[in-house]
């Protein structure tokens, strides 16, 4: 599936999320933290969606690239944060519920890294220079290769099941 905006990408949904747990757990008055902290894991937690936005805005996935390395190491240090608050707080009983917003935030960081993984893994697979490269000779060619690609999938996907094509089709997922 192809993105136009940012905002429709589900990465970007669940880092906007990650930024709400932060919000949310910093508006908890049981969390104890200094300025300097509570600075740097909101200004962390919020870098993980900018920079997934600035990266898409960009037009070229070499730059693209680049953004959701930083957004990944912003998730990665949302994560070291809390850990580190953890280590800190076996000293002192937290409320069960600041455990447990606690948990869901690292949880969400962890889900952003690894479909930002998932994302940079694919794109640098890709022959795909960026939007900003796209000329009407490459979107020509780029849209004959999609139908060549469907057409391809529905003449395989009409041989018979027992038919060795569509079976080694099948198990490779293309189909």
């Amino acid at each position: 599936m192809t993105y136009q905006r940012f905002e429709d990408l589900p990465v970007w949904q669940k880092a906007a999320d990650l930024y709400e747990l932060t919000e949310e757990l910093l508006g908890n008055d049981s969390f104890p933290v200094t300025r300097g902290f509570r600075d740097q894991l909101d200004r962390a937690a919020l870098s993980v969606s900018n920079n997934i936005a600035e990266g898409f805005e960009r037009g070229t996935t070499k730059e693209l690239l680049a953004f959701i390395y930083i957004a990944r190491g912003s998730a990665g240090e949302v994560r070291s944060m809390l850990c580190l608050k953890e280590r800190r707080s076996m000293k002192a009983a937290w409320p069960p519920d600041l455990k447990s917003q606690i948990s869901n935030l690292k949880s969400t960081a962890e889900s952003c890294s690894r479909q930002l993984r998932g994302w940079a893994d694919s794109l640098q697979n890709s022959d795909i220079e960026g939007p900003r490269h796209l000329t009407d000779k490459s979107r020509q060619a780029e849209d004959r290769q999609k139908r060549a690609t469907a057409l391809k999938k529905e003449i395989l996907r009409k041989l018979p099941a027992s038919n060795p094509l569509r079976k080694d089709a099948e198990q490779r997922g293309l189909i």
